[in-house]
């Protein structure tokens, strides 16, 4: 519990000092999988830095560039590294090797589509591009996916904190929750998505 009040007070400077050059470094931090979680670091700057929807939107649009800059960081990691390298060094930046080994299984299945889907997925988010890396995903898909799926993210996120103002800080106790909402909807999407892909191919 002392690791986690020193981490949120560390964000919680970063932010304020730092405002939006704060969001994007945390930002990018945890698209690299670092673990910095965006569940503190977006409801905090809805909170701390924004005054109106104007600002609600531009810090999520910052968010979401910082997302695709450390998502490229990822990237090139699976791309160089590959597996042996992500198994063996994945321990220091607290990336287990079930969550790895689950992204890659998802990967296999549903090909480019993931890393759109990933985005939604606790645990997923931010480990979703290290396959996309060592798969070679096209660029262009990557890019487009990772940033349609990050901006509704950071967006609900900076607004849930913009709302709740000095309770901010509660959006990580409930995270789970929606994470639980989110899985049901995904998974619902991924077999709509699947029954139409088969009936437009008979």
């Amino acid at each position: 519990m002392a690791l986690v009040g020193l981490l949120m007070n560390w964000l919680i400077g970063v932010v304020r000092r730092l405002s939006c050059i704060g969001v994007l470094i945390l930002m990018i931090m945890e698209s690299a999988c670092l673990p910095i979680p965006s569940e503190i670091v977006m409801p905090l700057a809805g909170f701390a830095l924004c005054n109106s929807m104007h600002d609600i939107l531009i810090y999520s649009l910052i968010g979401t560039i910082a997302n695709l800059i450390g998502s490229w960081i990822a990237y090139l990691v699976g791309m160089l590294g590959g597996r042996p390298v992500l198994f063996k060094y994945g321990k220091y930046v607290l990336l287990t090797k079930k969550e790895l080994i689950r992204a890659e299984t998802l990967f296999k299945r549903y090909g480019d589509i993931t890393v759109l889907i990933g985005r939604m997925l606790p645990a997923i988010r931010t480990v979703i591009s290290l396959p996309a890396g060592i798969f070679l995903l096209n660029p262009v898909r990557f890019t487009l996916y990772t940033f349609i799926g990050s901006l509704p993210w950071n967006f609900f996120l900076t607004y849930l904190g913009y709302e709740l103002g000095e309770n901010w800080y509660i959006i990580e106790e409930y995270m789970k929750y929606l994470d639980i909402a989110v899985i049901i909807g995904t998974a619902i999407l991924i077999v709509y998505v699947l029954r139409r892909i088969r009936e437009n191919g008979r």
